[in-house]
């Protein structure tokens, strides 16, 4: 039971790392009628987080993947269970905070950017599976 619980602690930081931002790369023109600040900054503080989110979510889950999950062969189901919580926090996100106002909409060409990030992060959780090896 508890490494149910941990296995699936994982991957909702899995979904977060993707969760995050993918909503701040949506939500650009929202934030910055809310701020008053330029799309540029804007673009330049989502790009930096990310990039922070990614590199500290990663050394987050080497060593939890290490500690908790260790050499079982279940880690690899990561790579599928992160899906159910992603899509969990976007549709409370989606509840919680409609766009009731038609500038926010983000562009079309996001929305690729988003298919293609949920295409590869499969093969990213996987990479970082192997690469945690007892």
């Amino acid at each position: 039971m508890k490494f149910f619980l941990r296995l699936n602690f994982v991957n909702m930081i899995y979904a977060l790392m993707a969760f995050v931002p993918l909503e701040l790369m949506l939500n650009v023109y929202r934030m910055s009628r809310l701020t008053d600040w330029s799309i540029s900054t804007l673009n330049i503080l989502i790009a930096l987080s990310t990039i922070t989110i990614i590199i500290g979510g990663t050394i987050l889950l080497f060593f939890l993947t290490k500690k908790w999950l260790r050499a079982r062969k279940a880690k690899y189901w990561t790579a599928i269970l992160w899906f159910p919580y992603f899509v969990v926090f976007v549709y409370l996100f989606a509840n919680l905070f409609p766009i009731t106002y038609g500038g926010d909409t983000p562009n079309p060409v996001t929305g690729l950017l988003a298919i293609a990030a949920m295409v590869v992060y499969p093969f990213y959780i996987l990479l970082l599976n192997f690469l945690v090896q007892d």
